[in-house]
């Protein structure tokens, strides 16, 4: 996943012997996610479709299919905003796994790039065979897969009977039960602050258990245009371009990971307006939307159910 992964267990004094079972049992936990669904890996499943030739169906593990089900869903739902088949627009903008050359593409490679896009042109049967009727449709799992591999790791504790404990991939996070203090899990959310660096500030700090959390925004992998304008890593999968609105970041509380880790991307490209409309319908998430204001500042409009999810405290601003 390209990503470092942290557990934390409270409560409880473990034997070294079975911290290194569980290390172990998470690592190759994390390893068949990886065998799955990484675009990075040449052999792992989701590489093979993206090399397979059209109308040649390729049978995926269930857990794949599980997170596509979810992310064409999602597409659906959304409008178009989340796509997991991104992966050429992604790659020309230098986002991707086939170069680092970040750069903005002219409008005869970005129209190239889209016409090798679309969910419409995946077919995923019920028993798990995938195909593609155009040449050169991949798909991109990095806005879901991550958040799919901490559901697996607290999957992993579970099973051995832990209830306190916090794991995490990059910024995706679940955390049960209580930390080392008894308290509920605290988790920041960084302020949208270009190349955020730790000790940079929060715009608040969440009290969580039996929740995950996930955040997208622009202030973290970007480049700088000609004009000097920076050029985010989400895109608009309806337009091919890289988010442009007064949205810093976007924050979103769930009961599980699979579901942060996917619709904070898309609330963060459908924008204010329209990412509280479609959050509202999730029953079981809400989001925290941060919105860049004049002079450095921002402002923090939650959906309805957020505070009453995470104990939402406001920061002071940068």
């Amino acid at each position: 996943m390209g990503s470092t992964y942290t557990v934390k267990i409270a409560g409880t004094n473990l034997a070294p012997a079975f911290l290194d079972t569980l290390k172990k049992e998470v690592d190759d936990r994390l390893k068949e996610v990886n065998r799955q669904m990484s675009h990075y890996i040449a052999d792992s499943e989701l590489s093979r479709f993206n090399r397979a030739p059209p109308n040649q169906p390729l049978k995926i593990s269930p857990e794949f299919a599980r997170v596509l089900r979810f992310a064409l869903d999602l597409n659906r739902r959304s409008g178009g905003a989340f796509d997991p088949t991104l992966g050429p627009v992604i790659n020309l903008w230098g986002f991707g796994e086939k170069t680092t050359m970040r750069r903005t593409p002219s409008d005869d490679e970005l129209r190239a790039a889209m016409k090798q896009t679309g969910c419409q042109h995946l077919t995923l049967t019920a028993n798990n065979e995938l195909s593609k009727d155009i040449a050169g449709l991949t798909l991109n799992l990095s806005a879901i897969a991550k958040g799919f591999g901490v559901d697996e790791m607290a999957g992993v504790l579970r099973r051995h009977g832990l209830t306190n404990l916090y794991v995490s991939i990059s910024g995706d996070v679940f955390a049960d039960g209580h930390n080392a203090k008894g308290q509920k899990w605290q988790v920041g959310i960084s302020a949208p602050v270009l190349e955020w660096r730790p000790g940079d500030p929060l715009v608040t700090v969440l009290a969580l258990s039996g929740q995950a959390v996930s955040t997208a925004g622009d202030y973290q992998r970007f480049f700088l245009n000609t004009q000097g304008r920076p050029q985010g890593h989400i895109f608009d999968p309806r337009s091919g371009r890289p988010v442009q609105h007064n949205l810093g970041s976007v924050s979103v509380v769930a009961d599980n990971c699979l579901t942060t880790d996917a619709l904070d991307t898309t609330l963060f490209v459908l924008g204010l307006e329209e990412g509280l409309h479609l959050i509202e319908s999730y029953t079981n998430a809400a989001a925290l939307f941060t919105i860049r204001e004049a002079d450095n500042k921002f402002r923090l409009n939650p959906s309805s159910r957020f505070t009453g999810m995470t104990g939402f405290k406001v920061a002071d601003g940068p």
